[in-house]
């Protein structure tokens, strides 16, 4: 490819400096100590050397500058627009996809700030040789501008055939992997300085810079689907007003006032400040009877029922009677799963399938097809996080139909009744009061003081024999 060297004219000074600062960037990015990591990358079944991909250009960015992943992925997407970093996956689309897509460094030759202009005579041997290579297979706008060079500069389009023949041949002699590298590269060139009709040109500046939105699709498909894509996870964001985010406050606030220790104390007795530990026994893990506090606080929401260790031995005595007590166990195994030693996922991942997932397992639960593909899928590689939706399934299940029920029930209603109310124990005027201390008595005081009693006992003695003889008397 040859490159002519007239100017065409003087750049903008604002634009070169953009230019300036990108390139102090890419010099930073090919940095053989702080830059970027080059490997091969494969293409399909060709290896592409000296090669990165979307997210190490990505992750380079953020630890460099010390930038958000968004912020990183614009100025990396500024460096591929502008042509400074080439794709090899897709060389049409000239956007930063933070994948496994390849990218390579364009050749500081074919950089925007050297102005080196385009002529019509080298994109004229650039389309015969693609028209040649490709038989034909150009793009609409490409066979339209082929044309109309044929047409301008017929008296050399035997130079121009020729031209592109040779360089064909040049290029079979390379090795597969150059020619492809050679190939985007030159595409990326000529998407720049000769972009495709209704594409935003970004050598435009003042008044030739096209403004209108709709001219921009062709070259920043990629960078539309990507803020459609962006707006649609955003739609299905819960976005509340605040003053329905005030009246849920409130709400539960309300709720929750009197199972407060803080705003309504403990009973019967605060643990920390008296010497009695009732509460925390009336509040123990297991006990006969719970209070009623905290049988309230089960109908609050399905989570606190499960958070409760009590709560969830009541709920699994009622899904028994319900012949349903397999979804709670199967909750508990994942539970045990997600939160249990590493060492034995494995073991206990093979348990599950065998209790629960397997066709005619005993504990067999009722879950989509979907879904069941899925874990059953990741079951093959096992780890922590294999059986969440499987479980996130039997949650909502349990969350929708058997809970509501259970808080109707006898059982529920009974357990209420029977609950303990804890009564406020007396407290003093001052609760504050520092208590009197009955400290030891030395061992001095000790030995005086029984010598004392041995001897008022031998007092005692005498005067009771005495009483006695004169009694006698």
């Amino acid at each position: 490819m040859t490159i002519n060297t007239l100017a065409k004219g003087v750049w903008h000074r604002e634009q070169m400096t953009s230019f300036r600062r990108m390139e102090k960037v890419i010099v930073a990015m090919q940095d053989p100590d702080m830059g970027m990591k080059m490997r091969n990358q494969r293409l399909l079944i060709t290896v592409i050397p000296h090669a990165m991909t979307g997210h190490d250009i990505i992750g380079w960015l953020i630890q460099k500058y010390n930038i958000c992943e968004e912020e990183a992925l614009h100025i990396g997407g500024m460096l591929v627009r502008y042509g400074y970093i080439y794709p090899l996956k897709e060389p049409r689309s000239l956007v930063l996809r933070p994948d496994e897509s390849p990218y390579r460094f364009q050749t500081p030759y074919f950089w925007t700030s050297t102005r080196w202009p385009a002529s019509e005579l080298d994109y004229a041997i650039y389309l015969a040789k693609k028209n040649i290579r490709k038989q034909g297979e150009l793009m609409e706008y490409e066979k339209e501008r082929y044309s109309v060079l044929h047409k301008r500069i017929n008296h050399t389009w035997d130079f121009v055939v020729m031209q592109a023949r040779e360089q064909l041949r040049a290029s079979k002699q390379r090795r597969k992997a150059d020619r492809i590298v050679l190939e985007c590269q030159e595409q990326a060139y000529w998407l720049i300085n000769r972009s495709p009709p209704g594409a935003f040109n970004v050598l435009d500046m003042g008044l030739e810079r096209t403004n209108n939105p709709s001219l921009r699709v062709t070259l920043v498909c990629g960078y539309i689907c990507l803020q459609i894509e962006t707006c649609r996870r955003a739609l299905g964001r819960n976005r509340v007003k605040s003053s329905i985010c005030l009246e849920g406050f409130l709400k539960y606030s309300e709720q929750y006032q009197n199972h407060d220790p803080i705003m309504q104390g403990c009973l019967p007795s605060n643990p920390w400040i008296s010497d009695d530990t009732a509460h925390w026994t009336m509040n123990a893990e297991m006990v006969p009877t719970p209070t009623r506090l905290r049988v309230e606080c089960w109908s609050f929401s399905f989570i606190e029922l499960l958070n409760d260790s009590m709560g969830r031995r009541e709920f699994m005595t009622y899904l028994e009677k319900e012949f349903s007590a397999e979804n709670l166990c199967f909750w508990q195994a994942c539970e045990e799963v997600r939160h249990g030693e590493s060492s034995k996922i494995i073991e206990k991942v093979g348990e599950i399938y065998k209790n629960f997932l397997a066709p005619g397992a005993a504990r067999w639960v009722n879950i989509d097809s979907k879904t069941m593909d899925k874990t059953l899928e990741g079951i093959q590689h096992p780890h922590r996080f294999v059986m969440d939706d499987a479980q996130m399934h039997i949650y909502f299940l349990m969350k929708k139909d058997s809970y509501p029920r259970y808080l109707k029930s006898d059982l529920y209603k009974n357990m209420l009744a029977k609950a303990i109310v804890p009564q406020e124990t007396k407290k003093s005027v001052f609760p504050f009061m520092r208590r009197q201390r009955h400290a030891s008595p030395s061992p001095a005081q000790a030995a005086a003081q029984a010598t004392e009693e041995d001897n008022g006992a031998k007092g005692a003695g005498q005067a009771g024999s005495n009483s006695a003889a004169g009694s006698h008397a």
